[in-house]
């Protein structure tokens, strides 16, 4: 009976979940925000009445969720897109956490009048960047940004996670045992970031050889086996101790930029869960959290997510990236979009499960930070963007109508390509375009209905071309179709 009860509500707020998304979509307001807030009117002192107060469950919840998130986010991480970007994104998500989570740090322990170690506790916590949160906002009000922006800040989210786990975990570990001492925590940095990236890339090549040898004839195996990979990749990991959430997302990357069986199926399955770890995650968080402990620090803790927005993140991002050559507007708008999101939140349960002084203050302080974090810089991200003049035009991704998938060693793959307004190729026919011999439209999608090219067809602006193409030649469609 208890099951049954437990089995209607999680799917009552999952639902809900999904349609509350789906209504306020075009405010531009983070669904990590509509999500906690769900949880929050469901839980003990909303009108939901769910009592829960179980911290080790909301930590294992968001654990297990991020598993799926940072593999995920990996498997969708182009090497070719990043390439560029990888010093400054990386600059970013070590020596910008440390930075951030020093002012940080320092200004909260002063703030809240608490032990510098305790403040600098807070600062670690908070230090991890959220760019689903990001994208989530641009993506609902149709913007996109130009420059790399958008790889540079997702990979910087994807790998910032580990250096604050790794920080959180060493000053809880120094609170817990005083003896531990300086050599031990650069031998615990060693061990997490270099296990983690050793196991990371070789168990990625080790799972597209096995992906591509193994032959399954029931093609539902396939999501179940890499998910297998996935758990056994962080748990393996962790255990040897090394970041399994750091092995977890270039895992993802390694195998996400091979081919591989079923590689578009099994990518759309795993955002799928991932959005599942998303919406589980934030609805439980939403349940922890008592909105009466929230009120008590409000003044506070308006100031500290203030001095994140305004002073830690804008200092650890123009120190992070002095050397490169990315403009002031750049650096501005990089500074704006540090979204805070579930890692933080997660983080703040480990504190409370180790029974540190301050606990409850901290995962507080943590949530409400979160929270302003997510409303007063999401809502802002779009007209920030083009007040930096760095706006781009929006490209919606439209699935294909037709089911493609490409082998190991297939020369070709099937391709979308959008046709944008100031596209060269506009106006002119099929055959003006004067695309490579190895290449063929198969299909143009045209305002949601489907055209079967002809010679003479005219492209029109906003088409989708379905191209079939050697994999060599893509570069060369692309600037044709410029």
């Amino acid at each position: 009976m208890m099951l049954d009860y437990f089995l209607l509500g999680s799917a009552i707020l999952i639902l809900l979940s999904i349609v509350i998304a789906k209504l306020f979509n075009n405010l531009g307001l983070p669904t990590l925000v509509l999500f906690i807030a769900l949880g929050m009117l469901a839980g003990s002192e909303g009108i939901g009445g769910i009592y829960f107060n179980d911290a080790l469950i909301t930590q294992n919840i968001g654990i297990i969720a991020l598993i799926f998130i940072l593999f995920s986010g990996g498997l969708d991480t182009n090497l070719q897109d990043i390439r560029p970007i990888r010093f400054r994104a990386l600059s970013l998500a070590s020596i910008g956490v440390i930075i951030s989570a020093f002012v940080f740090g320092i200004i909260s322990a002063y703030v809240l009048d608490i032990e510098l170690i305790y403040g600098l506790l807070i600062g670690a916590i908070i230090s991890s960047t959220d760019a689903a949160a990001v994208f989530n906002v641009l993506r609902s009000k149709k913007v996109s940004l130009k420059n790399n922006l958008k790889p540079m800040l997702e990979f910087e989210s994807g790998s910032n996670d580990p250096m604050a786990i790794f920080l959180t975990i060493s000053i809880i570990e120094l609170l817990i045992n005083p003896y531990t001492g300086w050599f031990g925590l650069i031998k615990l940095l060693v061990f997490q970031f270099g296990f983690g990236s050793i196991v990371g890339l070789s168990m990625g090549r080790i799972v597209v050889l096995v992906m591509n040898r193994i032959k399954i004839d029931n093609e539902g195996i396939y999501p179940v086996l890499l998910l297998g990979f996935a758990c056994m990749i962080y748990a393996a990991t962790n255990l040897i101790g090394g970041s399994g959430f750091l092995a977890v997302y270039l895992t993802g990357i390694a195998v996400g930029n091979k081919d591989f069986v079923q590689k578009k199926s099994l990518l759309r399955f795993f955002d799928g869960l991932a959005w599942l770890g998303q919406i589980s995650m934030f609805l439980t968080l939403g349940l922890l959290v008592f909105p009466s402990h929230l009120l008590p620090i409000a003044g506070i803790g308006i100031i500290l997510s203030v001095v994140l927005m305004f002073v830690a993140r804008p200092i650890a991002v123009f120190i992070s990236l002095a050397f490169t050559k990315m403009s002031i507007n750049e650096k501005v708008f990089v500074s704006w979009v540090g979204l805070r999101g579930a890692v933080p939140i997660i983080l703040a349960t480990f504190p409370l499960l180790a029974g540190v002084k301050y606990a409850d203050l901290i995962f507080s302080i943590v949530f409400f930070i979160v929270l302003t974090s997510a409303l007063l810089q999401g809502w802002s991200l779009t007209n920030v963007a083009k007040l930096l003049k760095l706006d781009a035009p929006f490209v919606k991704k439209v699935k294909s109508p037709i089911e493609f998938e490409s082998k190991q060693g297939d020369e070709n793959d099937l391709f979308d390509f959008y046709i944008a307004e100031n596209s060269g190729v506009v106006g002119k026919t099929v055959v003006e375009i004067g695309l490579p011999k190895e290449s063929l439209i198969v299909l143009i999608n045209r305002n949601e209905q489907y055209v079967v090219p002809r010679g003479g067809t005219i492209i029109e602006s906003g088409d989708i071309l379905l191209i079939l193409a050697n994999k060599k030649i893509i570069s060369e469609i692309k600037t044709k179709l410029i």
